[in-house]
């Protein structure tokens, strides 16, 4: 009943924000309600504020007591809504597949697969040394294992 409960407030939150997005939800035994959000243009305090409001303030303490845990998904976390990779374009991404591991700036996503480039050296066809060619792999949703943004200095 109270999950229930919070998941019509946040479900409410959420469509009042269309901008933002649930990336994960829980409430554990002591009733600690957990919620990430992600949003298209990022999140800021005042949005984890926004979703806190909307759920708490409709939640009565004496009726049931809980605590409220609103954040952003981390810039290190793994990528796990199709929303959050057209966020992300011409990004460097990490996509570990279920037979590879590949780096590449993220070109493009659609709602089955995104496309990853990036250059590597190649042999030379004719004489020594290498020349450097563009890349290219289209890699379906179903075959992402994980999938993290590559934070550069």
């Amino acid at each position: 009943m109270f999950k229930s409960k919070v998941e019509n407030l946040l479900d409410n939150a959420l469509l009042e924000r269309s901008d933002l997005f649930l990336i994960d939800f829980s409430i554990q035994g002591d009733n600690h309600i957990k919620v990430v959000i992600d949003g298209d243009q990022g999140v800021s305090v005042e949005d984890c504020m926004f979703v806190s409001r909307a759920i708490e303030h409709n939640l009565d303490r004496e009726e049931e007591d809980f605590s409220l845990e609103v954040m952003s998904a981390g810039a290190t976390s793994p990528l796990v809504n199709k929303r959050q990779y057209k966020k992300n374009m011409s990004r460097e991404l990490k996509v570990k597949t279920t037979s590879e591991v590949i780096e590449g700036v993220l070109v493009n996503a659609t709602e089955n697969e995104i496309t990853l480039e990036w250059k590597a050296k190649e042999p030379k066809l004719v004489g020594k040394g290498k020349v450097v060619v563009k890349k290219q792999a289209n890699i379906a949703f179903q075959d992402i294992v994980e999938a993290k943004v590559m934070i550069k200095f």
